[in-house]
This record gives C-alpha cells, structure tokens and sequence, in this order.
C-alpha cells in the first residue's frame, strides 16, 4: 500500500509558499507532498479546482488546508481517494455552512480596520489586508522581515468567497487532525475548539502561535502532518 501523498492547500492572503518550511521537513522524511495554487476565487471554484489536482494523483491522499483551506479541503476531501484531513488554523463548516457563518459565532480577536476592497481582473470585488495590520494580526510571532514580504505578496480573496456554504463536509465521514495557536486573531482559539470538537479531530493546541504557526512552528505541524499519514496508511491498509 503506497504512502499517501500529502497535498497542501494555502489559505487567503497568502500563497502556496507559506508551506516551504513545512515541505522541507516532510519532503526530507521521504513524503510526497504538493501544494498546488489556491485560487481564492470561492469555496465552488477552489474546491473544484483542488479535486482535479487530486484526480490527477495516484493513491491515497491526505489533504491538509491552512486558514480559508480549511473550507476548501472540507468539500473537496469527499474524494474516495482522500484518506485524512488536517486542519492547520483550518475553518471547518458543516454543510450548508460559510465561513463568515462560523465566524459570526465566535469573532475574530482582531480590532479594528483591517481589510481592504481590491478590484479583481474579473470586475468583481476582493478583500486584502491593510499590509500596516498584516504583522500583528496574521504572524506575530515572525520576523519583521518576513512578515512585511507576505504583507506585500499577498493574494486577494474573493469577496464572496466567506459567503460561499460548503457542499459537503467530509469530516463527517474522514479522519482528521488539527493544529491551531492559542494566539491566532483572525480565527478566534474558542472557533477551532469548536469546529474540532465538533468534527472530533485529534487537536494539537500550540501556546501563543500566531494564524502562520506552519511558518513559526514547522517543526510541531509537519508532525501532526505526519501523524495523519501514519494513521491513514495503517487505516487504509487494515
């Protein structure tokens, strides 16, 4: 039985490059890992988009979604070939449910303004983050340096896209895991209790990691990362 392959999915305001430390660490234990583009353009169209790179793959798959991700692998891990999900800071909705739903039941601990409308090619409308707030709200706990370079390489979101229910939850019927910091703002610790109570994941709480901790604590999510492939290759080998 092949090892899964490890697929993961970027969240909004931010790009696939986010997973680099985790990738290295993963990749130098011999997984095989993607972490194909997020398009940030709704749950329907991200979702859609992450399965056909999962229909691409041969095997099992674990697929693992950061932040906005968390939605994304919600519907497009009802694949069959999906064997596990991990959430890292991952909103988590139940069918019928948008983000913007779950963060109404417990609000962001970030104060104040901080998004801004963009125009996207399309002519719709997008959402930024003031790149002045980016620091402190999304990774306070990373360097300067590094945070002020995702403050100004981030990629805008759909407006829509925290209004967008999920078609499915797969959650309800996968294993999953889940990693969160105690000091993440835009998605409040009391949500990510809830959700992954609620999808009864195996949580890991990580003490005053920011929303990026896969940036600040490598180390800790490649090793949930690594647990759930463990699990789901000894599961889909029983």
């Amino acid at each position: 039985m092949p090892s899964p392959t490890i697929v993961l999915v970027h969240g909004a305001f931010g790009d696939a490059s986010s997973w680099r430390p985790v990738f290295d660490r993963l990749v130098g234990d011999g997984h095989t890992v993607l972490a194909p583009p997020n398009p940030l353009r709704g749950i329907p169209y991200d979702a859609s988009y992450t399965a056909s790179v999962i229909d691409q793959l041969d095997g099992p798959v674990v697929l693992v979604g950061h932040s906005y991700g968390g939605a994304v692998i919600t519907v497009a891990g009802s694949s069959d070939k999906v064997a596990g999900l991990v959430y890292v800071a991952g909103v988590v909705p139940d069918e019928g449910e948008s983000v913007n739903d779950l963060q109404g039941r417990f609000p962001s601990l970030a104060m104040g303004p901080l998004v801004q409308p963009v125009s996207l090619p399309d002519g719709s409308l997008g959402l930024s983050i003031d790149p002045v707030r980016f620091h402190d709200v999304f990774c306070a706990d990373l360097p300067d340096a590094d945070a002020a370079f995702m403050a100004i390489s981030q990629r805008p979101v759909s407006a829509a896209a925290f209004d967008d229910p999920a078609t499915a939850a797969a959650w309800r019927a996968k294993p999953s895991w889940a990693v969160f910091g105690t000091a993440d703002r835009p998605v409040a610790p009391e949500l990510h209790r809830f959700s992954y109570d609620r999808a009864a994941s195996t949580v890991t709480e990580v003490e005053g990691a920011s929303h990026f901790l896969m940036m600040s604590q490598p180390d800790i999510v490649a090793g949930v990362i690594r647990e759930a492939v463990i699990a789901s290759a000894v599961k889909r080998a029983a």
